[in-house]
Parts: C-alpha cells; sequence; structure tokens
C-alpha cells in the first residue's frame, strides 16, 4: 500500500476526530467484487443488481447515519433518498456500484465501484440529465475555461504541462453527440483517446500522472459530475460543467432545483464544497486501478482512497479470502 502522508492539520477541525475515509473502501471492494463477477456475461442489470446489493450491506454496518443524495435514479437499493448505515456520523452519499456497467457486461476495462462523502448538504443535488463537462489535473487547472473554443483549452494544457499540442491526450466517450467534438479537437492537433463508457473514471484518469491522459471532454450524466467532482477535490485538479438540457420539460426540472440560470456554470468547489471522501475499487482492468482478479480461494482487488480531512491519497491492494482454510500464499504484488 502506498500513499502521500498528512502534510499538516488544521487546529481545532475536523481532522482532530477520527475519520472513517479508510472504512469505506470497504464498501467499494464488496460491490466490485460482487460486479466483477459478471464480466462479459452480457447481462449489465444484473451487475450492478449484485453491485448495488453488496455496496449496501457494507454500507449497513457502518457506524454512519448515511443519505444517498446520488444514485442510481431507478436502483431501489441505493437510490436516491435512501437511509443506510449503523447510525453516527451524519454524511451525505454519492454512489456508483458499478461505474461502466455496460463496459461489464461486454468484458471491457475501466469499470470500477465509486463512492463519495460529503457533510450533510455539501454535495450538489442536480436534476438527471446532460451536461457538458470539462476536468483537467492540478497542472492545468487556471487554463480552462469551459467558455472558450475547445481549440484554446487545448493548446492552454498544452502550455501548462510544456509540451505541444500534439502530445496532449484528450478522453472522450464514444458517442453520436460528440461527432463535432472530436473533429474540433483532431483540428486543434490532440490526441483522442475514445472510451465506451466510464465517465468519472476519465476525469479521475485526466488528473493523476502516469496515465498520460490531460483532460476529459464531453457530455455525460449530472450524477457523474458531481462525483467526478469531489475526486477532483481530493486530487487538486478542476471541473467545469454546464446542464445540457434537451427538451423544454429538462429546462424546467433544473428550475424545479433552483437552478434558474441553465447557463451557469458550475466549478469543482461548485458540485462538492466542504470536506469529502471518495473511495473508489477497479472491477475490471483500467489505466487507473487493476480489477478484480479471484483466484483459488481469494480475489485480489485495486483500490483509491482518497480524503481532504486526512489530506492524502492512497492506492489500496487488498486480498479477500472466501474460507478460513486457506490453500494459498499471500502475493506481492507484481
Amino acid at each position: 500500500m502506498t500513499e502521500t502522508a498528512p502534510i499538516r492539520q488544521r487546529e481545532g477541525s475536523a481532522l482532530d476526530r477520527y475519520c472513517l475515509c479508510e472504512s469505506y473502501a470497504r464498501a467499494t471492494e464488496r460491490a466490485a467484487l460482487a460486479g466483477a463477477r459478471w464480466l462479459g456475461r452480457a447481462d449489465q442489470e444484473a451487475a450492478e443488481r449484485d453491485s448495488s446489493e453488496a455496496m449496501r450491506s457494507a454500507l449497513e454496518h457502518l457506524p454512519i447515519d448515511g443519505h444517498v443524495v446520488i444514485g442510481g435514479p431507478e436502483d431501489e437499493t441505493l437510490g436516491r433518498g435512501q437511509q443506510v448505515g449503523a447510525g453516527g456520523e451524519q454524511v451525505d452519499l454519492a454512489l456508483d456500484p458499478l461505474e461502466g456497467r455496460g463496459v461489464v457486461a461486454r468484458g471491457g476495462g475501466g469499470a470500477m465501484s465509486m463512492i463519495a462523502v460529503g457533510e450533510p448538504a455539501s454535495l450538489q443535488t442536480l436534476p438527471d440529465m446532460y451536461m457538458r463537462k470539462l476536468a483537467v489535473g492540478p497542472l492545468a487547472r487556471a487554463a480552462i475555461d469551459l467558455r472558450r473554443p475547445v481549440a484554446e483549452n487545448i493548446g492552454g494544457i498544452a502550455e501548462a504541462f510544456g509540451r505541444s499540442v500534439n502530445d496532449v491526450t484528450t478522453i472522450v466517450l464514444d458517442r453520436p453527440r460528440h461527432h463535432d467534438l472530436i473533429e474540433e479537437i483532431r483540428a486543434a492537433g490532440a490526441r483522442i483517446k475514445l472510451i465506451q463508457d466510464g465517465d468519472v473514471t476519465a476525469s479521475i484518469s485526466a488528473a493523476i500522472r502516469g496515465t498520460n491522459d490531460h483532460l476529459a471532454i464531453g457530455i455525460g450524466g449530472t450524477r457523474q459530475a458531481v462525483m467526478a467532482a469531489a475526486a477532483l477535490r481530493c486530487l487538486g485538479g478542476e471541473l467545469q460543467a454546464q446542464l445540457w438540457p434537451t427538451t423544454r420539460g429538462e429546462i424546467e426540472q433544473a428550475r424545479e432545483f433552483g437552478l434558474d440560470d441553465v447557463e451557469r456554470i458550475f466549478t469543482t468547489v461548485d458540485l462538492s464544497p466542504g470536506e469529502v471522501i471518495v473511495a473508489a475499487t477497479g472491477v475490471s482492468n483500467g489505466d487507473l486501478l487493476r480489477g478484480v482478479r479471484f483466484l483459488a480461494d481469494s480475489a485480489r482487488t485495486h483500490s483509491l482512497v482518497m480524503c481532504t480531512r486526512c489530506n492524502w491519497v492512497r492506492f489500496v491492494d487488498g486480498i479477500h479470502f472466501f474460507a478460513r482454510e486457506r490453500r494459498e500464499e499471500v502475493r506481492l504484488l507484481g
């Protein structure tokens, strides 16, 4: 297990009390283990169902009074408004038991299970619709503006990294709605990595060096925008997002949420203010996290735990035994 140690603590702050951040990885690990059983079996509903049930079971044992503010829109197990936990600290939860369920069904890479945890009323609640988004890491966070043309943003990012535009890699969901965007990126001269699913994973990947990704851009869901913003708060990155209503009804829906200005640009701090915890576990292999590996009587997971309260980022390698009597040795990560 590797970690970045806390740099400093603020006197009299929430840092003085015990933090449950590492405990949330238990829930993402359980969800990932359940979802990974369905890899390549062409049943995304079953994969998501088992992941949701496993995550809920783990959360029910934590000493929290958790309120789900972001969950699956049709998820009866962990949908918006559900209460979870054994009682204790009051928190708001943004949950995605299986980010990239279609990827799992097809046997693809980059799927993960994820949780974002905030103080009560600290995670922005948005209607379920599309948002236009742009996400980068700490080095380029001052170089982006969603209102500017794509080419200008890419140029600013390239300058921030001290490299040429054609060395910048953009991540884009492979969707028909992104046809014009892809052409703009190509005209700017940047590289493109097309992905089938994994909107949140893409944003995190753009904020972590070693992935060779520099920005994630495109139109995706509001739920994913809030969860990505929470992760980028921990990583020091930046996400800018704007509602992308496609019907008059969605504009009215936004107004019901108190969002009269549908052209407003949301920043990372707007979407995820306050202290935040993010835990994610790989379901299938990706550039960011390794997927679940099943062994003879155990399984191995690879997780990412981030916490603004503790001021750390941890990559956690876990081994989960299925029986008390073990037939195989614990192996070093290789």
